[in-house]
């Protein structure tokens, strides 16, 4: 016997359909309209016809329509690094290395960030490259990245802690303007020098590396070869001083290491210190100041008129106040100093 559901109960699952179609989102709306279909007893087709019909078929397609949107938008900010991401991080490569210390493992900031991220949580994303260039989520499930492979920019050592924790990384990405080009390696290594920059206190070492080793490979990524200390300064936001100092340290990094224990407390000025030691090339001594010597001032009275001497070093001066001193007046003076010096010395 053909059986068909009563216009009543299609009427009130008509009414349930607006209320979720007015209180919840596209994925709620079709959930709803599946769960209806459902409800049908096995084996038997529900009645399509009459306006109810009409009016399912109109609320699926807006539904899904409204979804598709959705997700679409969540593609986009993925892809604009606004909407995080949650990896695995076996996931995540680190393609171009730290740029801090090579033990910093094992540092007391390293224990307590990893205690922090133990209790509280993740705090702030780290930042990754898909490690295909073209790579695009899958708008059916644009949060799904399983299986898919990330290049690590930013936060190393949050990636490592989360690593060892056996926890899921919150993860952005960054703008890929670069990728595919000569500039591409320069590019995260800015990126990564911006951000300790910005969040960490780099030490003198560690800092000039990361600047020596940006100028060489923005230098590469030059079809000429030709890079101005001034071009990169500015582009990168450092001293022009810092770049030269850059270059030394980055070149002589390996031998920095092994003839000091105390590398990273080293000042700037240690490690000039430490260039020039291994270069052989004595340090420049400034120039010596001559002392300053005190002024000495003697006046005597000639009737009316006034003459001072002023000595001071080596140097003499006689100003004679009123009177008029001519080139015999000078000479005879001359000879009496002369005299006089000559006769008692000069202490």
């Amino acid at each position: 016997m053909k059986r068909t559901l009563s216009s009543s109960v299609l009427k009130k699952k008509a009414v349930a359909a607006e209320d979720d179609a007015a209180n919840g989102t596209a994925e709620d709306l079709v959930e709803h309209e599946q769960e209806a279909l459902s409800d049908t007893p096995s084996g038997l087709k529900p009645r399509l016809g009459g306006s109810g019909s009409a009016w399912k078929a109109g609320a699926l397609s807006d539904a899904g329509q409204v979804l598709q949107a959705e997700r679409a938008q969540v593609v986009d900010r993925i892809l604009s690094g606004r909407h995080e991401l949650r990896i695995d991080p076996a996931q995540i490569v680190d393609v171009v290395g730290t740029d801090r210390r090579d033990d910093w493992r094992d540092q007391e900031a390293f224990e307590k960030l990893k205690d922090s991220i133990a209790r509280n949580g993740q705090d702030t994303p780290i930042h990754v490259w898909p490690a295909d260039p073209n790579w695009r989520p899958d708008e059916r499930q644009p949060e799904n990245v399983e299986g898919v492979s990330f290049q690590l920019i930013v936060g190393r050592r949050r990636h490592a802690i989360l690593e060892a924790l056996g926890q899921p990384v919150r993860a952005l990405l960054v703008p890929q303007s670069q990728r595919g080009s000569d500039e591409e390696q320069f590019e995260m290594l800015f990126m990564r020098f911006r951000e300790n920059e910005e969040r960490e206190n780099l030490s003198a070492f560690e800092r000039l590396v990361s600047i020596g080793e940006m100028f060489e490979r923005l230098q590469e990524a030059k079809m000429d070869g030709k890079l101005s200390a001034t071009e990169f300064a500015k582009r990168v936001g450092v001293h022009n001083s810092a770049v030269s100092r850059g270059r030394a340290v980055f070149a002589a990094k390996d031998e920095i290491l092994h003839a000091c224990k105390n590398v990273y407390e080293l000042s700037h000025r240690d490690l000039e210190q430490v260039l020039m030691d291994l270069s052989g090339k004595a340090p420049k001594l400034a120039k010596k100041m001559p002392k300053t010597t005190k002024k000495l001032t003697v006046r005597r009275k000639i009737g009316a008129k006034s003459l001072s001497l002023v000595g001071q070093g080596g140097r003499l001066s006689v100003a004679a106040t009123g009177l008029t001193l001519t080139e015999d007046v000078l000479n005879g003076l001359g000879d009496v100093i002369a005299e006089y010096l000559e006769k008692h010395g000069s202490k």
